[in-house]
């Protein structure tokens, strides 16, 4: 049995993404969403594309991504999707300031 994992992303009909983690092939889990399987988020935005995949030579690794894309904004999952990773970078950057960084925290100290 294989040690590690894929992430995927598949888009729904709706245009929306799911992300999610598989132990077994990519096409196998995509056709599995696409027959409604699962029950729950993508079973009610069939059918489904694969857009994006990466293996992981770890279970725990995978999941760990998957966690932190699925807390993603659609617009760095897209940046991602497409490789445009400069654009990533820009998205990832904080918007505001850290509690920690903040110039009142700063006076204090």
């Amino acid at each position: 049995m294989l040690e590690g994992a894929y992430l995927y992303i598949v888009r729904c009909a709706d245009g929306s993404f799911y992300v999610g983690t598989t132990r077994g092939e990519l096409e196998f889990r995509v056709a599995q969403h696409n027959a409604g399987s699962f029950g729950g988020y993508t079973s009610i935005r069939r059918p489904v594309v694969l857009v994006y995949s990466q293996w992981f030579e770890r279970i725990t690794d995978a999941i760990e991504n998957e966690r932190k894309l699925k807390r993603w904004s659609r617009a760095k999952k897209q940046a991602l999707i497409s490789g445009d990773f400069a654009l990533l970078k820009c998205l990832a950057k904080r918007k505001t300031l850290h509690p920690s960084r903040s110039p009142q925290a700063e006076s204090s100290s």
